[in-house]
């Protein structure tokens, strides 16, 4: 798919998306195609607006011939449209170019932004060839903004520098522009991290550094640190006015807006690459294979990396003969020293490795130290059990992409470097410290023993991420975030994926900076993705880590209502000082360690006993199985073979059916409920009554989300009175939610609208959080009271409860109550509107 600019488009970067070099054979010059995102995405579109692209050749000012051949008429490549006059290509003395390349760029910026400060070397002749090179640079690109300006009249080039080659570029662009009544617009992306204050600091020139990059008007990195990272350093070193809600900075007059773009991969030519791709290792069927693939570089960690295997080895011999860890390493700056005594120590470190494991029928480690094709390349990732991604810092890290879109096959295991912009939204891979050997090496045994329906849920949804947001969306998101994306280019009837800032129109109105919140939240398929197995379903641990500082916001209670037990449902989010409440709501468990029960007829439970033994007896079988609660079962067919599914559940309904207790279908299973009117519904709303008092709905912002039908329950209870999201993919699906979500991702990105949101406040000063201190106790020291009933009675009969034990108490909630409750469900969702020092009203 070709993405269109409104703008005909300028790319400056070092190098052209091909290099040009002599045939051996004829003597001519000739292009070379450059592979790589970059050049995949955005050359179709200088190709389409006719725009232009400045770049380094590969040649020398001393090499003579600079003129740039035309491509091949058999070349394929998405270079092979872009036209020599297209080209202007950037010619150097080959010490000044080595100066500004190595001398600076790759010995001061690239282990600086790496944060490896103590690789860096600060030499001003350096930086100087620095500034120089940029500037001339600038001077090629102001001549391409003339040239489209002629043959353009009529539109505004979009200039766009790449990585931390051009950084001081902008500004000299500029003002050549402005002297010449030339409009522009300009964007800077850059590749790798972008560093914190501290490291920054540290650079000699980082004042003039900074400013250079404000010279554009738009500055994109791959991840929101690395944004909030140049945010902090303008601020700090430049004195500048920022908003880190908007992500803008104020330089000269000037706003610069600041945009998380993570740069992404062709996906679909990957899928085909494997699809194709012949086998080339893994002679053995019975063999596990881990794979390496990096840059021979010190920020790859691949001395850790190989370590880690080493202890593998030594804590699980089982793996000997029968795991082998495949490396490749790609030269790089084969004439710096510091890459030859690395070179050297992994060499070495390999070696002693292989000496000591290695049997007369296998090596325990495959080192390639060379290019190796993208066919190759693909079979590689297709074909291995594991993909041990583990850099000690890097910007994104597409190796990790690249084996998730070439999992074709029998679903391998990623594992990735939380120190990887990669490892910010990759949520299914295992995460592993490249630091920590022995948590390395654990890690390494657990993704080579994963059962296969856990590898299948992990690789997944990984997919399904990678392959919406590839390298397209990546360069859909840089042109809007510019203004200039052609809409109509994109596929009908379908939006790009939801963004951040999409929720803004959602919730912008409805929940405020002061909002008092309460967000009331399913698990299984909203938090975590659905399973084959319950206790496969993790959530992802961002989302669990962003929860977790909501909950500690002053105002903002988080409840989860799952249809789990109670227990179950704690152990698996693990996040004290929120309510939980388990099976559908029959179970309540507050922070302050109180637990309400709803009452159960004993008839049922009789009834449910009887069940219970039929089903264990003679329906689990062929894989499906019982999941006991305590005021209910559910009975799970998923795992059934589908031939033998029909068979499974038919025998399960006609139990039911005997047993007189009704069926409720859920996602592939059976639940059996108690015969009573309690539902998500009632429970949520005896939730917000118990946090806030009777008149919560005028005073507290709230937000639910779920995925299945027990979920309608409360979106129907809540309309009017919440904002409701229904996670769903379903194409005919009746709800009463106010929104639809695609996916659990979906409700992550909500959860990080919220918190940005809520950005302003104070966290709760001891991270816990009781009823006594709930939003409706603000300005009133009685706290609100539990709702009353005829029937409410301790189920202890008044007795103390024990110190260990939750305080366990009987509610019912009438309908009278429950409509009284619900009265005001016609009228829209309101936000705080009472004083703070407002007292509740007395309990029902």
């Amino acid at each position: 798919m070709v993405v269109n600019s409104t703008s005909p488009m300028v790319v400056v970067a070092n190098r052209l998306p091909f290099i040009v070099q002599k045939n051996a054979e004829t003597g001519q010059l000739e292009r070379k195609q450059c592979a790589g995102g970059l050049v995949t995405a955005v050359a179709p579109v200088v190709v389409e607006t006719n725009g232009l692209w400045v770049g380094w050749s590969g040649r020398h000012l001393e090499d003579g011939d600079h003129d740039i051949p035309e491509a091949n008429p058999k070349d394929n490549s998405p270079t092979a449209g872009l036209k020599s006059r297209q080209v202007i290509p950037v010619v150097l003395p080959k010490k000044q170019f080595d100066d500004y390349y190595n001398g600076c760029c790759n010995a001061t910026f690239w282990p600086l932004f790496h944060s490896m400060p103590d690789r860096a070397l600060f030499q001003s002749e350096k930086w100087e060839a620095y500034r120089q090179v940029n500037e001339h640079f600038a001077k090629l690109t102001v001549e391409a903004v003339v040239k489209l300006s002629e043959t353009n009249p009529n539109s505004v080039p979009l200039v766009w520098l790449h990585d931390y080659h051009l950084m001081m570029a902008a500004n000299s662009i500029r003002d050549r522009c402005d002297k010449l009544g030339l409009s522009i617009k300009m964007a800077f992306f850059l590749h790798i991290p972008f560093p914190s204050w501290d490291i920054m600091r540290l650079f000699p020139w980082d004042d003039e550094l900074l400013q250079g990059i404000l010279g554009c008007d738009s500055v994109g990195f791959h991840v929101e640190d690395y944004c909030l990272n140049f945010i902090d350093c303008c601020q700090r070193r430049l004195g500048c006015r920022v908003d880190r809600e908007q992500m803008l900075v104020e330089h000269n007059g000037r706003t610069v807006s600041v945009h998380p773009l993570p740069i992404s991969i062709p996906y679909d030519r990957f899928v085909s690459l494997a699809e194709k791709a012949p086998q080339v290792v893994k002679n053995n069927e019975q063999e596990q294979l881990l794979l390496g693939v990096d840059r021979l570089d010190y920020t790859k960690g691949l001395v850790h990396r190989i370590r880690a295997f080493e202890t593998l080895l030594q804590k699980h011999p089982e793996h000997i003969e029968h795991v082998t860890f495949l490396q490749v390493a790609v030269p790089s700056r084969t004439d710096v020293k510091e890459y030859q005594e690395l070179k050297e120590d992994l060499d070495q470190l390999i070696g002693r490795i292989n000496g000591r494991f290695s049997t007369p029928n296998w090596s325990p480690i495959r080192y390639i130290y060379g290019c190796v094709s993208q066919e190759q390349l693909a079979a590689f990732y297709r074909d291995s059990s594991v993909a041990v991604v583990t850099p000690l810092r890097d910007g994104m890290n597409l190796v990790a992409k690249e084996f998730v879109a070439c999992q074709v096959g029998e679903p391998g295991v990623l594992m990735l470097s939380p120190f990887a912009g990669a490892g910010t939204s990759m949520h299914e891979a295992l995460l592993v410290n490249p630091y920590e050997t022995d948590e390395f090496a654990e890690v390494m045994h657990r993704a080579l023993t994963m059962p296969k329906d856990e590898r299948e849920l992990r690789m997944k949804q990984l997919r399904h991420r990678e392959r919406e947001h590839d390298v397209n969306y990546w360069l859909q998101s840089f042109l809007k975030s510019v203004d200039c994306l052609v809409d109509n280019n994109l596929t009908p009837g379908r939006l790009l994926p939801l963004r951040e800032e999409d929720f803004s129109q959602f919730l912008a109105s409805y929940v405020k900076e002061s909002s008092r919140l309460a967000l009331l939240l399913d698990y299984d398929g909203t938090l975590a993705p659905i399973a084959p197995h319950p206790d496969l379903a993790r959530m992802p641990e961002e989302t669990r880590r962003v929860l977790e500082r909501l909950s500690h916001m002053p105002d903002v209670n988080v409840a989860i209502i799952s249809g789990r037990s109670v227990e179950n449902v704690k152990s698996m989010i693990g996040i004290e000082g929120i309510t939980y409440a388990g099976c559908h709501g029959f179970e309540i468990l507050h922070p302050d360690g109180t637990m309400f029960i709803h009452p159960v007829p004993h008839e049922y439970e009789v009834q449910l006993e009887q069940l219970k033994k039929q089903l264990q007896n003679d329906a689990c079988n062929h894989g499906a199985w019982l999941e006991q609660k305590s005021s209910g079962i559910t009975f799970h067919y998923r795992e059934v073979p589908k031939d033998k599914q029909s068979e499974i559940m038919t025998l399960a309904q006609n139990m039911f059916q005997a047993n007189d207790i009704k069926l409720h279908q859920s996602h592939m299973a059976y639940e059996a409920r108690p015969p009573v009117t309690w539902d998500k519904g009632r429970a949520a709303i005896y939730l917000l009554r118990t946090l806030f008092g009777l008149d919560w709905c005028d005073r507290v912002s709230t937000i639910f989300a779920g995925d299945d039908k027990t979920d309608e329950d409360a979106m129907r209870a809540l309309q009017g009175m919440a904002v409701t999201f229904r996670i769903t993919t379903s194409p005919n699906l009746r709800t009463a939610a106010t929104y639809r979500l695609p996916n659990t991702d979906a409700v992550l990105t909500m959860l990080k609208w919220v918190e940005k949101r809520l950005s302003s406040r104070l966290p709760v000063t001891n991270g816990l959080r009781s009823r006594k201190t709930s939003m409706s106790s603000i300005g009133n020291n009685s706290p609100p009271h539990p709702p009353s009933s005829p029937t409410r009675r301790s189920r202890s009969n008044s007795q103390s409860p024990s110190p260990t034990e939750p305080n366990k108490q009987m509610m019912v909630m009438t309908d009278q109550v429950y409509h009284q409750l619900i009265s005001r469900k016609n009228s829209p969702p309101r936000i705080s509107v009472s004083p703070l020092n407002t007292p509740t009203r007395s309990t029902v």
